[in-house]
């Protein structure tokens, strides 16, 4: 009895992955749950095991092609031991063939097969040179195997640290490309590949603009009130919570949920002609990587204290630096926050991640003249935004909600007595 080895679910929103590496070969015995292959998606590497055990059969798609969720990669037969594999005969010694003349077999010898066609040749030989970490360096820079040469890996494979030095030659060092794009580009102008991710990002974007009725709200937080409780109490949390240290983003995290729990549609989603309620929440909180912006989701984060949502996040923030976040960590999330604050943005206004309804966009810190009691005042003040999907939340509530957030950060003691 045969399983067919498909590419799994990839996580929310996520369609498509690159098939990186083969891990075993057609032929070779698996036992059930032994990786199989590695697929690239735009954020994360994922490896998929064998759903019985068996024997491999052949790769229906090779190493470097992108597929789609769901899409077959092999089979296995139901077995215990590998197929047998023909030894192969010696070749016997012959003379090379004078230029421009093709080598005839010998008459006793067996027939030889079909030339492979030049354009498999060329995808088999670009897969065979270069490991797969290099390979989608130089796919997201737009650089061919051949203008990197031979690589410093085994058997001359080129390796991603042979792509950064080829890249960090000056441009006139570098080979010319085997073949211009059909346009004629300005000589001031460069083409670039555009990344899967940035390619993901673009179309996410895209379709939460024509399916949701985005709306943004903006508010303002006087921060003055955290950032004395922080500076009162720092040294106390890192010694009592082993190293913790007490950020923006936790209290933050704190003032969303309580707002989530009095506004619940914010925290709903829309499925057809039905509306899903959520008596939990899965906070995503967007952090920087290397392949770009990430949302990792912090599950039943309304359980947390503020010392387990700040090791959180911060576990989060490392494997995004390290690139080795899993897909169910990206997957699930029921509200978002971003904060574009720490890049330095003053106001912007941060789309949903679909399914969503909500996204909550923090900013830079800044002194600004307020108004207080009559009195003009110096303040740190921070401007928020919350954009939202307006066919599920109406205007007065998710301008309620912000207010609410706002009121949180602004007397962190309402937290503590859930007023």
């Amino acid at each position: 009895m045969s399983a067919d080895i498909k590419v799994p679910t990839l996580g929310e929103s996520v369609t498509t992955a690159t098939v990186a590496k083969w891990l075993k070969h057609p032929g070779d015995a698996v036992k059930e749950d032994d990786p199989l292959v590695e697929l690239e998606t735009d954020k994360v590497s994922v490896e998929v095991p064998a759903p019985q055990s068996g024997v491999l059969g052949p790769l229906l798609v090779p190493e470097g092609e992108e597929v789609e969720v769901g899409t077959v990669l092999s089979t296995i037969e139901a077995g215990s031991g590998a197929a047998p594999k023909p030894a192969a005969a010696p070749a016997p010694k012959k003379e090379a063939a004078p230029a421009g003349v093709q080598a005839q077999p010998a008459a006793s010898g067996p027939v030889a097969r079909p030339a492979t066609p030049p354009s498999d040749v060329a995808a088999q030989g670009a897969a065979a040179v270069a490991f797969p970490s290099a390979r989608k360096m130089m796919t997201e820079q737009g650089v061919s195997a051949a203008q990197v040469g031979t690589g410093t890996g085994k058997d001359g494979r080129i390796t991603k640290g042979d792509v950064q030095t080829f890249l960090s030659q000056p441009r006139a060092a570098q080979p010319a490309a085997a073949a211009r794009p059909p346009r004629q580009d300005d000589p001031r102008e460069e083409r670039v590949k555009m990344t899967r991710l940035r390619r993901t990002i673009a179309r996410r974007l895209k379709d939460a603009q024509n399916t949701a009725a985005l709306l943004t709200t903006f508010n303002e937080v006087d921060m003055s009130a955290v950032k004395q409780m922080r500076a009162e109490y720092k040294d106390l949390f890192v010694k009592k919570h082993n190293g913790t240290k007490l950020g923006f983003m936790s209290i933050f995290s704190r003032a969303v949920i309580a707002a989530l729990q009095e506004f619940p549609a914010i925290n709903a989603e829309i499925d057809g002609d039905d509306v899903i309620y959520r008596e939990f929440v899965n906070l995503g909180i967007a952090v920087g990587g290397p392949n770009g912006l990430v949302v990792p989701v912090i599950r039943d984060a309304d359980k947390m204290s503020f010392a387990e949502i700040e090791s959180t996040i911060a576990g989060f923030g490392k494997k995004a630096r390290e690139g080795t976040l899993k897909i169910d960590e990206l997957s699930g999330g029921t509200f978002s926050i971003t904060n574009g604050g720490i890049y330095g943005s003053l106001m912007s206004t941060p789309i949903i991640n679909a399914p969503q309804s909500a996204i909550l966009g923090m900013h830079a810190i800044q002194d600004r003249p307020v108004a207080v009691d009559g009195q003009v005042v110096i303040r740190p003040m921070m401007y928020i935004a919350l954009t939202y999907d307006h066919r599920i939340v109406d205007g007065k509530e998710a301008v309620s909600f912000l207010v609410r957030v706002k009121q949180n950060v602004e007397d962190p003691r309402r937290l503590l007595l859930q007023v």
